[in-house]
């Protein structure tokens, strides 16, 4: 039997305002930049630009618009309104955009774009400055293709060889294969087309021009590339019976080979600019915060759309179709007046949040010294700004502020705390900075292994164990002590 009753819930959900405001706070300056155009081609109702005609405190004419809020309730009684007067600005005919007073004897000047050529297209043209019969050139075509962006061709002779035969019908041996390799081996740059890291560094070795160190240098890789890589100088020493002098030119040699011969092709690499999102300057001995005027666009609803709505109250008779277009000009004005609201708390969120970072590590900010950072987690500054964590953190994630010390990411500013000798709280960042200054000044003969480090920090005051101080040098990307030995 069915029964009909009535249950109260609270619940909590978030509305599609609050999902779409907590994306634009994400957005790092360009990318909010972007959405901002999209939204502006999406609603006709929405313009740049400073507004003259309002002079109250509402910049895009809400006080005029909200006369017109009543009308949602009960479904408008619309009369004529000239939808094309809004509808159909960017339907100019063909004939309106072009010009017919030219002559025959015009020239037609063009200003030509320099395409850039790719890296495996470099390498293909290269082919043609060797003499190689139609076999040889698909072969070396097709090995071409097989380099990666790096410069190494990862693959086995045989497996080339299955799949020329498989996939181009070219069939050939090992042999050959193996000979146009070294045909490609004399590309540029050189040591493309390497199977490995030690080939690659022989190739290069071999274009120099033949020196003692280049010479003992290409032996080493050759013969003695394990204990090279594994920095057994001593090793190296005795088998070649050298001098430290000698040894310290061939390793300076290999030092300034390129492992990865095709990152250096990078003409179709796009280049990115950071662009910060805040600006922190000091004047007089004091902080100053700004934020990127890219961030605060002036905007506001269009006048055309108020109009409309206003000689629709003012006219007598309203049609069906009149009625469906008030609609979705009040559609369109809702939507623009809630966009232009969500971005004014966006300015409103990322000033108050950075702000609060700002005199939280205000001690660093005045004095660029890393050491002074205090530890601080998200729920530091969630708490002086009456924020929830997670709004921080969207902050945090992707903004990067200008400082006299360089442009730094928001979230590298966040840290742990760790207890010193004296009980009191350290940030890791402070910590990792120290353990950092003490390996630049380490003996390079004589690296310091993780335990003395351990020591060291700890007559510093820092009681660390040797796993923490092997987990921030990591962080720092900072080798072992035997991989950071010098001759």
């Amino acid at each position: 039997m069915l029964k009909q009753n009535l249950q109260l819930k609270l619940s909590q959900k978030l509305s599609p305002q609050q999902i779409q405001l907590m994306k634009l706070i994400q957005l790092p300056t360009q990318a909010f930049e972007q959405r901002l155009k999209e939204e502006m081609v999406e609603n006709p109702a929405l313009e740049s630009g400073r507004e003259e005609e309002y002079d109250d405190a509402d910049d895009f004419g809400n006080d005029d618009y909200d006369e017109y809020d009543d009308y949602d309730n009960d479904r408008i009684d619309a009369d004529e309104i000239n939808i094309d007067e809004y509808l159909s600005d960017d339907e100019i005919p063909n004939y309106k955009l072009q010009a017919n007073n030219y002559s025959d004897d015009d020239e037609d000047r063009t200003m030509p774009f320099a395409a850039n050529v790719s890296f495996h297209q470099s390498l293909t043209d290269q082919l043609n400055t060797f003499i190689l019969s139609e076999n040889e050139r698909d072969i070396a075509e097709f090995l071409v293709g097989s380099i990666d962006d790096t410069g190494y061709i990862r693959r086995s002779i045989p497996d080339l060889v299955d799949d020329m035969a498989f996939t181009q019908g070219i069939y050939t041996d090992e042999q050959t294969v193996e000979n146009i390799l070294h045909v490609i081996h004399q590309l540029e740059p050189a040591g493309v087309g390497a199977r490995d890291l030690q080939e690659c560094l022989l190739l290069q070795l071999k274009h120099k021009t033949p020196t003692e160190a280049v010479n003992l240098a290409i032996n080493i890789i050759d013969n003695q590339f394990d204990a090279f890589t594994k920095k057994h100088y001593d090793k190296l020493l005795q088998k070649y019976d050298i001098t430290q002098d000698q040894l310290r030119k061939a390793i300076d040699e290999i030092e300034r080979l390129n492992p990865k011969p095709g990152g250096s092709y990078d003409s179709n690499k796009a280049v990115e600019h950071v662009v910060p999102d805040f600006s922190i300057k000091i004047i007089d001995g004091e902080l100053e915060l700004s934020l990127n005027g890219r961030n605060a666009p002036e905007l506001h609803v269009s006048k055309d759309y108020q109009e409309m709505l206003q000689s629709y109250k003012d006219s007598r008779e309203k049609s069906n179709a009149q009625k469906d277009a008030v609609q979705f000009i009040k559609q369109k004005l809702d939507s623009a007046k809630w966009f232009i609201d969500a971005i004014r708390q966006r300015q409103e969120t990322l000033f108050v949040t950075m702000n609060a970072i700002m005199h939280f590590q205000e001690e660093y900010f005045l004095t660029g010294d890393e050491t002074k950072l205090r530890p601080m987690i998200l729920k530091d500054i969630a708490d002086l700004v009456g924020l929830d964590i997670s709004t921080v953190s969207r902050v945090a994630n992707s903004k990067y502020v200008e400082t006299p010390y360089g442009t730094k990411l928001i979230k590298e500013f966040f840290s742990e705390a760790m207890k010193n000798d004296q009980g009191e709280d350290v940030s890791t960042i402070e910590i990792k900075k120290i353990l950092q200054n003490v390996i630049e000044e380490e003996d390079k003969r004589k690296p310091l292994p993780d335990d003395k480090l351990a020591e060291i920090l700890k007559d510093k005051g820092y009681p660390i164990a040797r796993r923490t101080i092997a987990k921030y040098r990591e962080q720092l990307d900072i080798p072992v002590a035997r991989m950071r030995k010098k001759i």
